[in-house]
Order: structure tokens, then C-alpha cells, then sequence
């Protein structure tokens, strides 16, 4: 997913269902964890560096005017929340010292949760022990974007707030939900981010949002003409990227090969679609292929599919015909490979696929 995401960074061109990938492949990411452990990580990531400027951590990434305004309705007696689309455990860390607003006041993406110790058992049919860990699972339970914030909002607050900030399309809902048939006085404000001299913002993409979102109703600000500072006087944009360079280096040596050469493996799985117990195919033909490729999207940012027939003789002397998918992974990890292929057997009802591991060197040509 980091490759998916830089690649697609690169060429300023996500797919429309990106949202869902990520969190589908966080959820993936930090199933197990317990919260203590999750937390750990994040703080690891808030004390490095943003990539892109000097002089601020993540942890020290916020807009400061956006700062000055939740202060200001705070002393007026407001009470505000946050409502991302990004995990909800980010936020106790994140906001820490820069904003007060508790944890209860935070809204995001939800993963199931589980007792570190009940394994297949139903919540109702389980007992709590003492001293067990709460660990998360791999399974989504809503990305709080576009609609499904103004569900999490209604569910979680259970009134309709007056005011309502944000800064891309998904927050759209919740602007309509905030200023559409509210019985007080309300307003919606959106962010552009159209300054490229201080941030990485889009002057002429900016020009066509705030006519679309001024036209919709919400008051439109400007990055780079109503604020006086974004991140602080002492932070500055660098163009330099370095978390490309960092995705590089969990490649993995393969015996064999000088250091130099060592740059790549290719991972080939073998995708019988047959069910184990029945051998008969689980999906047609077609139906397959999109599973794969579901599966896939959410773990590679490429892979290549090609359509092969396998055969076999049964312990009874018959022989079974297979539809198989061989699929040929690069650019990854043997544990990443491993998830996916957890994934296939589930889905298709197989035995152990097979995987065979290449050391390769790739070279992506343009001319």
C-alpha cells in the first residue's frame, strides 16, 4: 500500500476508491496490537521530521490558524470535536498540547476489537479476564468519510452541530448535514489548499474548488491569501522527499547475490480456485479473477495475473482440471506476500498455495 500510495502521489492521480484501500490495508496493518502497543507506534512516527519541510515534526504538523480558531470558540463557550477520516487512536496522541479537546470528542475510522485471548468466540459467549489485553482486529468497521461522517456524528453527538470545518471533498456531508435544516444559526467552512509557496497546495485546482464550494454554500478560506502563516515563520517547504528512499529499504538480500545486485524479488503464487473439500470451482472463472484482484489491490501497489489450466490426480486415480491464477509480485515483502495468500486460501477454500521466490532485478524502461 506505501508503493500504491507513493506511486500514485507521484503521478497526482489517485483511484476513486483509494480511501477504502488504505483503511482496508490499515486495518490489516495493526491487527493484533494491543492499544498500548498501536500507541507506541504512532508516537514513533509524531517525533520524526516532516518530509517536505524543515523545522516541524508530525507531531508539531497543524494548521495554526485552524488552531487559533478551535481556542477561539472554546473561550466562547463552544464545545468542539474532531471527525477524521483516519483512525481514532491517532488523535489522543496527536492533539496532545496542541488542542484541547478530549478523546470522548473524537470521531474516525473504526476498527472491531477484541479480547487478546478469546479467538474464534463470540463477544456475548466470552468472558472478560483480569489482566487481558484489548488488541485490534483486521476488520473495518467504517471509514468515516463523506456520509458515514454524518452518521458517526449523529450516532456519537446525537445533535446537530451549528459549525463545521473542513478541507476536501469528504467533508461535504457534514457541511450539508450541518447547514441544511438546522433549527440554529449555522455556517460551513472549507479549507483550499491553493498555496504552493509554503505548502504543497494547487493554485489552479484551488481557483476551481472555491467557485464549486462558494456555490454550495460554505464560506471558502484561502491558504495562501486569508492566512498569514500556515505551520509557523520557522518552518519552510523544502521540496525534498526522503520517505520514497525509505520504502527501499525493506527489500530483503537474496542469498546468492552481491550486495549490489541484491535489489529485488519476485514472488510467483500459484492460485488453484477449485475447493479443497469438493474439488469443484468455488466463483466462475471471471468471478475469480475479481477476488484475486481484490485481494491484491489491498496489499501491492502492481501485480500481474496470468490465466493458466492446472491438472491433478485424485488419491482415487481421478484427474481434476483447475482454473489457476499465477500471480507475480514485486516490489514487496515475504511477510506482505504471506497476508495475501492467507487471504486467497480463505477465500477460495484452498490448501497452501504455492509461492516460489526469485531473486530478479527490475528496471522499470521509459525510453
Amino acid at each position: 500500500m506505501g508503493r500504491l500510495l507513493r506511486d500514485c502521489a507521484l503521478e497526482n492521480s489517485f483511484p476513486e476508491d483509494m480511501a477504502m484501500r488504505h483503511a482496508l490495508a490499515a486495518a490489516k496493518a495493526y491487527s493484533g496490537m494491543t492499544l498500548n502497543e498501536f500507541s507506541d507506534f504512532v508516537t514513533k512516527i509524531l517525533v520524526r521530521e516532516v518530509d517536505g519541510f524543515e523545522g516541524m515534526t508530525y507531531g508539531e504538523c497543524f494548521y495554526l490558524p485552524m488552531v487559533e480558531v478551535v481556542e477561539y470558540l472554546q473561550d466562547n463557550g463552544f464545545t468542539c470535536y474532531v471527525c477524521s477520516g483516519s483512525d481514532r487512536f491517532i488523535y489522543p496522541l496527536f492533539i496532545e498540547g496542541m488542542l484541547e479537546i478530549s478523546y470522548n470528542n473524537v470521531i474516525g475510522m473504526d476498527v472491531r476489537m477484541e479480547a487478546a485471548e478469546q479467538g474464534d468466540e463470540d463477544s456475548l459467549d466470552h468472558t472478560f479476564s483480569i489482566g487481558v489485553d484489548v488488541v485490534r482486529t483486521n476488520e473495518l468497521l467504517i471509514k468515516s468519510l463523506k456520509t458515514n461522517k454524518v452518521l458517526q456524528i449523529a450516532q456519537e453527538i446525537g445533535q446537530r452541530p451549528v459549525l463545521s470545518f473542513g478541507n476536501s471533498s469528504g467533508d461535504t456531508s457534514m457541511h450539508n448535514y450541518v447547514i441544511g435544516g438546522n433549527a440554529y444559526r449555522s455556517a460551513a467552512f472549507m479549507l483550499v489548499a491553493d498555496d504552493d509557496a509554503r505548502d504543497y497546495g494547487n493554485p489552479e485546482k484551488g481557483e476551481d474548488l472555491k467557485e464549486k464550494w462558494t456555490a454550495a454554500g460554505y464560506n471558502v478560506i484561502s491558504m495562501r491569501d486569508d492566512w498569514k502563516t500556515i505551520y509557523g515563520e520557522d518552518v519552510h517547504k523544502t521540496g525534498e522527499f526522503h520517505w520514497m528512499d525509505e520504502l527501499v529499504e525493506d527489500r530483503v538480500p537474496v542469498e546468492g547475490l552481491a550486495e549490489e545486485e541484491a535489489e529485488d524479488i519476485q514472488y510467483v503464487m500459484y492460485l488453484g480456485t477449485n475447493d479443497k473439500d469438493t474439488d469443484k470451482p468455488v466463483f466462475t472463472q471471471a468471478e475469480a479473477m475479481e477476488k484475486a484482484r481484490e485481494i491484491l489491490m489491498v496489499h501491492f501497489g502492481g501485480y500481474t495475473i496470468q490465466e493458466a489450466h492446472g491438472g491433478r490426480l485424485g488419491d482415487d486415480g481421478t484427474e481434476y482440471q483447475e482454473y489457476t491464477l499465477v500471480i507475480y509480485l514485486s516490489d514487496t515483502t515475504e511477510d506482505v506476500v504471506h497476508a495475501a495468500a492467507d487471504e486467497m486460501i480463505a477465500t477460495f477454500n484452498q490448501s497452501p498455495v504455492l509461492i516460489q521466490v526469485n531473486p530478479t532485478k527490475t528496471e522499470f524502461y521509459g525510453g
